[in-house]
């Protein structure tokens, strides 16, 4: 390593967040930038492990010593070859990717202070882009295999990225209007610019790969007929069923799911229009936080989209709710520690713009104000607040999942729009013929983009193996 002494003396530096006053009037991206300095400073701090368990902690297998120590010693050029050799989309990673390699930094096991991996190989893809580092790879020869990747989420764009460098002809099928899957319709502007998606999308395209849109296949049942010239097909539909929380009221106007909120309002941002507001006859009516007290059921990352995203739109109150106890404050989880992920409250840039959260919080039903008190809900009244109940998590004496038990007396969050944020249903897929693949969240169940990306491409290589080996 070029400065082997610099952990000692350079303190971990984050980009951090633009301030709140200014970030929350727009959907720009939150996220500021270190200067190239500072950036080299960050990535010297990185050691030269004996075992570097960042390695083992990356799904996809990245090496940050080799790319920090190129970034340090300024040879971008080389740090982009070092980072793209196992990561497809850094400019994705780099953003959203909650950095498992820095949880597992000995840095981070030692004082906390894990190296800035994200930031700088976002940085490092960055500049890629900027000095033109990036071309079009188009492969020198086609092997004259046709392949089909359905969905172009990050499982399935990782996947087409690979097989197309190895010389297949690879077709995307999406059914939505524009690629990115949940990079694109779940995750807010303000935490990745779509402009970024847009981008990598015109390289795959220069480099060979087809692009149709608005075209959904099931895959439930048999293969579709349009799909049974490729020679092999891709599954990489993610997750599309939601958790729902079957409780009274659930009809009640008001009541989202979250990515009907988030894919809506990024949709706008692209200049989609959508007529009246929610509540009106429009099935596709705009639904908005504006002026509203907003409600939204979970604690996870999708929650936390939801609460930023409300704040843009000029709600008037946020409030957070999750059934799951508290968790640890501080770096450690001594009920979980490593090498397992640490579950410790995570504080997001959303939460810092102003959120009531609470935790042990068990949903009984929605409210409206168009029954009296104790009369049945009208199922075309508009939700006014949910009835909720605190309670706690006792020891199961039969073993097993702990017991939920109600502790005190129900009370009523007023609530104008609720957004249920509560995770998605693995799809159960059918027995499909020996040249249909699975990947991603399809796959595996709803995850990281990160694990999806490496679903991806490990994928293709299962359908590179499979094809090789059909043809000898």
């Amino acid at each position: 390593m070029g400065n082997p002494k610099a952990f000692l003396e350079i303190h971990r530096q984050e980009a951090g967040y633009r301030p709140v006053h200014d970030r929350i009037h727009d959907f720009g991206e939150v996220e500021q930038t270190l200067n190239t300095h500072q950036r080299r400073e960050q990535a010297s701090r990185c050691m030269d492990c004996g075992v570097p368990f960042c390695h083992w902690a990356c799904p996809l297998g990245n090496k940050p010593p080799e790319w920090n120590d190129s970034l340090y010693k300024g040879e971008w050029q080389t740090a982009f070859r070092q980072l793209t050799a196992t990561n497809p989309f850094p400019e994705f990673t780099g953003r959203v990717c909650p950095a498992l390699c820095e949880k597992s930094c000995v840095l981070n096991l030692f004082n906390h202070e894990a190296t800035t991996n994200r930031e700088d190989e976002c940085a490092i893809i960055e500049a890629a882009f900027r000095e033109g580092y990036i071309q079009p790879r188009v492969p020198a020869a086609r092997n004259g295999k046709r392949v089909a990747v359905v969905g172009a989420g990050p499982a399935g764009l990782a996947a087409a990225d690979l097989l197309n460098q190895k010389g297949y002809a690879v077709t995307v099928f999406e059914k939505n209007e524009s690629a990115g899957g949940l990079l694109r319709y779940g995750i807010p502007n303000f935490k990745l610019n779509k402009a970024v998606i847009d981008r990598r999308i015109r390289l795959m395209e220069q480099e060979g790969i087809g692009f149709k849109y608005n075209v959904e296949y099931s895959v439930e049942g048999s293969v579709p007929a349009a799909l049974k010239d490729f020679d092999a097909i891709v599954i990489a539909t993610g997750t599309p069923t939601a958790r729902d929380l079957k409780v009274p009221g659930r009809d009640l106007k008001g009541v989202h799911f979250a990515l009907e909120l988030l894919s809506q309002q990024n949709r706008v941002l692209a200049g989609m229009e959508f007529p009246g507001e929610d509540g009106s006859e429009h099935q596709s009516s705009r639904i908005t936080a504006k002026g509203k007290d907003v409600l939204v059921i979970g604690g996870g990352d999708t929650g936390s989209d939801c609460i930023g995203t409300a704040h843009r739109q000029g709600c008037r109150s946020v409030t957070q709710i999750e059934i799951m106890p508290r968790p640890v404050e501080g770096p450690v989880d001594p009920q979980n520690p490593w090498p397992n992920y640490p579950r410790t409250l995570k504080t997001t840039s959303s939460h810092e713009e102003g959120c009531t959260r609470r935790w042990n919080i068990n949903t009984l039903e929605f409210l409206s104000d168009t029954p009296g008190e104790g009369e049945a809900l009208s199922s075309g009244g508009k939700v006014t607040g949910v009835r909720v109940q605190e309670i706690e998590w006792v020891p199961n004496p039969d073993g097993g999942r702990p017991l939920m038990v109600s502790k005190g007396e129900p009370e009523v969050i007023k609530a104008d729009l609720v957004l249920l944020a509560m995770g998605f249903l693995k799809p159960e897929l059918p027995d499909r013929p020996e040249n249909v693949f699975v990947c991603g969240d399809a796959k595996n169940g709803a995850s990281l983009v990160v694990r999806a990306m490496a679903s991806g491409r490990q994928t293709a290589d299962e359908v590179d193996r499979f094809l090789t080996e059909h043809s000898l």
